[in-house]
């Protein structure tokens, strides 16, 4: 079995390196060739995995976060090659989706030498051009996507702490921002709101920012997508929604409209969305879901 393990991009040094390394080590001792691939950007990066993909490799691992997860959901949607994760990035919300989130390097390494899988939803996001990319956790817009401008300008702290801050930073500028959405529901039922929105938030999986439940109920295998939408408010009512965020009981107050979504259309005036935690593009972007597009290494459930 051949595995080709992607190193963050960004990371040379530091725990991205010595987790890669790791991994690296135990796969190889378990009779698996191993080849590390990290380019000098992220497009380099993607041109190297993509030529591993159509080279044969038998599994991709990739040592980083969710940026890095992102990175390789573009070359392995559809292909049904599998996934593996080494979290060690700030936020590791995807892994922590699969509950993979604690894992060190070794027993990351176990996993993908087990062999066992199980089939996970992607998003789609459809630009205005015509041009599409996939993401595998939450796409952000409004307050949400502000704090994750912030957070990535922010050289410290590591880890969801940075997140912590930036939101709290975020908050004492909050404003409603007119949004224009279009939903295709669960059954097939179409949907229009227009109005001020806080934020509008689509899910594949349910965490974001280091942990933070957004979508309390998404399921990357439903063939769904969850949406989080908040309406202003006082930024004191407004301000018991953020810690009832951090534990996913925060659907049930009033602001808080929550959708179940095949499709959705999002536009709004000078909004940068995030998805993995990072920029995918300004609004109007169109977000579909693409059931069992991505194969990755982790215990069924």
């Amino acid at each position: 079995m051949s595995v080709t393990l992607l190193l963050n991009p960004a990371a040379r040094t530091g725990a991205h390196t010595g987790a890669a390394t790791r991994a690296a080590e135990r796969l190889r001792e378990h009779g698996l060739r191993t080849t590390i691939v990290s380019g000098g950007s992220a497009a380099e990066s993607a041109a190297l995995l993509r030529t591993a993909i159509e080279l044969g490799t038998d599994a991709v691992v990739v040592a980083g976060g969710d940026g890095t997860v992102g990175l390789a959901v573009q070359e392995l949607a559809g292909t049904g090659v599998p996934l593996g994760i080494v979290p060690s990035g700030t936020g590791n919300d995807f892994a922590g989706a699969l509950g993979l989130r604690e894992l060190d390097a070794d027993a990351a390494a176990d996993l993908v030498i087990g062999g066992e899988t199980r089939t996970v939803d992607l998003a789609r996001i459809t630009r205005e051009d015509g041009s599409t990319r996939h993401f595998a956790s939450v796409l952000a817009s409004g307050f949400d996507s502000k704090v994750n401008d912030r957070a990535n300008a922010m050289t410290w702290p590591r880890g969801g702490s940075r997140y912590t801050i930036a939101i709290l930073l975020e908050f004492l500028r909050l404003r409603g921002i007119p949004f224009q959405l279009e939903l295709t529901l669960a059954d097939g039922t179409l949907e229009r709101i227009d109005g001020d929105l806080v934020m509008a938030t689509v899910g594949n999986t349910s965490m974001y920012g280091g942990g933070i439940p957004i979508c309390p109920d998404a399921d990357p295998s439903d063939g769904l997508l969850d949406v989080t939408l908040v309406r202003p408010a006082g930024r004191l009512r407004l301000a018991r929604l953020l810690p009832r965020a951090y534990r996913g009981t925060h659907t049930v107050l009033d602001e808080v409209v929550t959708r179940r979504v095949t499709r959705i259309r999002i536009a709004s005036p000078g909004v940068t969305a995030y998805a993995d935690g990072d920029p995918v593009g300004a609004l109007p972007l169109t977000i579909d879901v693409v059931p069992g597009a991505l194969s990755v290494f982790a215990k069924k459930v």
